[in-house]
């Protein structure tokens, strides 16, 4: 059954989509380029095939004007995009046309996405490749493409981004024992995402030395903790082999902990 085109009115709260009137009704509304594309006039002779094509032809435009609107916030994958189409009810087949056309105009490109995101990461979030990895993946990115985007991560450069957190936590825990600071830039660098070999190469070319002065100041304040903390459940020998053992732990040189040991028996009036 074929129809004409009596009207079409531009729609006041978006002058970009028309209202179509068929034999002095309204039909449907569609957007100004498939307005163009169909050559819709009045006057026109329409028959329901070509109602449904023009109808299936404006919902992709529509998830397409959506999917703009979506990516100029900021870049998105393949993935992101379907998802958000999704969730606005567009259909499958739908949302694949406007995806393939996205595609084609430059608009989504994964593999460019990809990088992006990984520089991102590595600048502002100074995450390495395992944590990385696992962004892209959330957003949907296929795996080989995963990989190899992350094989572009050299391991000098993970060491040079690692590196600057791990002296981060040395000027922020100066008064930890080297053991200390080395476990807190272990645990830091693994929650990155990086490898224990990193790690590693990382650690060896900082240097935790410390002045025995420094080693004083820090038993003084740890050892002071760990004596409270056992005085409370022990005494006498027992007080002190627990306390000695918590303190090697840490990282204490044993003259140091015995020179503290040996104080706070003077401090306490035992027998030394």
């Amino acid at each position: 059954m074929s129809r004409v085109i009596t009207k079409i009115s531009a729609q006041k709260r978006n002058q970009e989509r028309y209202n179509i009137f068929l034999n002095e009704e309204y039909a449907f509304s569609v957007d100004e380029g498939i307005l163009i594309q169909y050559g819709l006039t009045k006057g026109k002779v329409l028959d329901s095939l070509t109602v449904e094509e023009i109808a299936f032809d404006d919902e992709i435009q529509r998830a397409f004007n959506r999917s703009l609107s979506y990516l100029s916030y900021q870049m998105r994958s393949e993935h992101e995009v379907r998802q958000k189409l999704k969730g606005l009810e567009f259909g499958d087949a739908v949302i694949q046309e406007a995806l393939q056309k996205l595609k084609k105009l430059g608009f989504l490109n994964d593999e460019s996405y990809s990088r992006a995101l990984v520089e991102t990461k590595k600048k502002t979030a100074k995450k390495g490749p395992r944590a990385i990895k696992m962004d892209l993946k959330k957003r949907g990115i296929e795996e080989n493409l995963q990989q190899r985007v992350i094989d572009e991560f050299s391991e000098d450069e993970q060491a040079k981004i690692a590196k600057q957190l791990a002296e981060k936590v040395v000027r922020s825990e100066h008064r930890k024992t080297p053991v200390q600071i080395k476990q807190k830039i272990q645990d830091l660098l693994l929650r990155k995402g990086y490898s224990y070999s990193i790690c590693e190469r990382v650690i060896e070319q900082l240097d935790l030395s410390k002045e025995d002065e420094e080693w004083q100041d820090m038993i003084e304040l740890q050892g002071e903790k760990a004596w409270k903390k056992y005085a409370s459940k022990y005494t006498g020998y027992e007080l002190h082999m627990r306390v000695k053992q918590a303190l090697y732990q840490k990282g204490f040189p044993a003259d140091v902990i015995d020179d503290f040991i040996e104080q706070k028996e003077q401090d306490n009036g035992e027998e030394i």
